[in-house]
């Protein structure tokens, strides 16, 4: 399976006029990737909140990219997201992600989306290495 990007990717793509549009500065030597975006009104699930469907696919796609930017081409087998605050359209967010372990098969990750020092949501990852 080959796995291409794509510019229309809701999470990081740059021709999706309803996407994010997360720019991923991915660190293959520490094996983490961080970002920053700004949800927008079109996001929202509740009135001034974010959907948290939104929040998790950001999760899932720093984990994921993360992994295949350290030459490892996976997708997700499993998350788990933890939602600890609200985040509005306007609220500058940034995601961070790092590689816990690895095994054959499956690469554990984990994720954080704050607001500042305000913690929105964490997740941890497990992603089946596909070849």
């Amino acid at each position: 399976m080959d796995l291409r990007d794509t510019k229309n990717c809701f999470v990081c793509g740059n021709d999706n006029p309803l996407g994010l549009k997360v720019r991923f500065e991915l660190n293959k030597a520490g094996r983490t990737a961080s970002g920053i975006f700004q949800a927008r009104k079109e996001h929202e699930g509740f009135e001034n909140v974010i959907h948290g469907g939104v929040i998790a696919a950001v999760l899932d796609e720093a984990m994921v990219k993360l992994a295949r930017h350290c030459g490892i081409p996976a997708v997700s087998a499993e998350i788990t997201v933890k939602f600890k605050a609200p985040a509005a359209p306007g609220d500058e967010l940034s995601v961070t992600a790092r590689i816990l372990s690895e095994t054959k098969r499956l690469i554990e990750t984990e994720a954080t989306i704050s607001r500042g020092p305000v913690v929105i949501s964490e997740a941890t990852g497990k992603l089946l290495r596909i070849k």
